[in-house]
């Protein structure tokens, strides 16, 4: 599927994807007490995002499962890598707010 961005949709998506992220780790963050929780589980996110096999075909069928995923994340165009990217920041900097607040003294939760 080939797909032709704008600079306003790659430029909203960046922004949606980096808000979104950020708010669901804040809050993820500030209720299981473990600052970068959402940053370690990222990456497997990022393959739920991009990944067309089902959960359970990677341990029915792990080799075509693992190729397949292997191709998805090659055929990546340089405007889903910045968005997914941003995905990421998002979620690292709730990382830095939520060990920032703390610091200072804030206790949520």
């Amino acid at each position: 599927m080939i797909m032709n961005f704008t600079i306003t949709q790659m430029i909203l998506s960046v922004l949606i994807f980096l808000v979104m992220f950020f708010g669901i780790a804040f809050l993820l963050n500030m209720l299981l007490r473990m600052s970068w929780f959402v940053a370690i589980l990222y990456p497997l996110i990022v393959v739920f995002i991009i990944d067309e096999v089902g959960f359970f075909d990677y341990f029915t069928n792990p080799g075509s499962s693992f190729s397949a995923l292997g191709d998805k994340f090659v055929s990546l165009h340089m405007a889903d890598i910045v968005i997914l990217t941003s995905g990421f920041v998002g979620a690292i900097i709730a990382g830095i707010v939520i060990k920032m607040l703390r610091k200072s003294g804030y206790q949520m939760f």
